[in-house]
C-alpha cells in the first residue's frame, strides 16, 4: 500500500512560521515546490534575509528540538511543503542534517558580504543569488526577477531609501532595468564581476 505524503500549501505573503518558542502545532518543514524566505526583523521594523529555501530544503527545525526560533519563515511565491514527522527516521535526519550544514556554510558567505563588501557589490550578489529561485524567468531574451525594493534591502541587509539610490545607480551603469517590483537583469557578466568584488562594508 503506497503511503499517501501529507502536504500543505500557502500563498505568496503568507508567514508560516512565527518568532519564538514552537508551540505544539508548529512543525519542521520540507519545501516541495515554490521559494520560502527566513528573515529576522528588528525592533524598529527593518528585516534582513538569512536564508532562501528552495524546493528539496527544510526550514522550522526548531519545533523537532524545542527551540527558541529567532525568525519570520515567509512564503516568497506560492508554496507547497511536506510537514516532517515529530520523530524523523534516520535517512530524514541524514537530510535534515546535510540541509542545515549547507544553511549555515549560506549564512557564513552573507556575513561576510556584510562586513568585507559594499553596498553596490552586495546587492549584485543578491540578484545573481535571485537567479537559482522560482522568482526568476525569462523576458524577452533577459532574466526578469520578481522583487521589491523592501526585499532587496533584507536581502543585503540596508533600507529601502538606500536600495533604491543603488538600483538607480546600478540602472545608469547598465546592469539592471528596475520596474514595478521587478528587476531585469541585462549585464550578467558585469554583475557577476561586481559581485566578486571586494571592498569596505557600509
Amino acid at each position: 500500500m503506497t503511503q499517501v505524503r501529507e502536504t500543505v500549501s500557502f500563498k505568496a505573503g503568507d508567514v508560516i512560521l512565527y518568532p519564538g518558542v514552537p508551540g505544539p502545532r508548529d512543525r519542521a518543514y520540507r519545501v516541495l515546490e515554490g521559494l520560502v524566505r527566513l528573515e529576522a526583523v528588528d525592533e524598529e521594523g527593518n528585516a534582513l534575509t538569512l536564508r532562501l529555501v528552495r524546493p528539496g530544503g527544510f526550514f522550522g527545525e526548531e519545533a523537532l528540538f524545542g527551540q527558541e526560533r529567532i525568525y519570520f519563515a515567509e512564503a516568497a511565491t506560492d508554496v507547497r511543503l511536506e510537514p516532517l514527522p515529530e520523530n524523523p527516521d534516520p535517512e530524514l535526519l541524514k537530510d535534515l542534517a546535510q540541509h542545515l550544514s549547507q544553511g549555515l556554510a549560506e549564512a557564513y558567505r552573507r556575513i561576510e558580504r556584510l562586513a568585507t563588501q559594499r553596498l553596490k557589490n552586495r546587492m549584485a550578489a543578491a540578484l545573481l543569488e535571485l537567479l537559482e529561485t522560482p522568482l526568476a524567468h525569462e523576458e524577452e531574451g533577459k532574466v526578469v526577477l520578481k522583487a521589491t525594493h523592501d526585499e532587496l534591502a533584507a536581502a543585503v541587509g540596508s533600507v529601502r531609501e538606500t536600495v533604491t539610490k543603488v538600483i538607480g545607480e546600478l540602472a545608469r551603469e547598465g546592469y539592471i532595468r528596475s520596474g514595478y517590483g521587478k528587476i531585469q537583469l541585462l549585464d550578467l557578466k558585469g554583475l557577476k564581476e561586481l559581485a566578486e568584488s571586494r571592498g569596505q562594508g557600509r
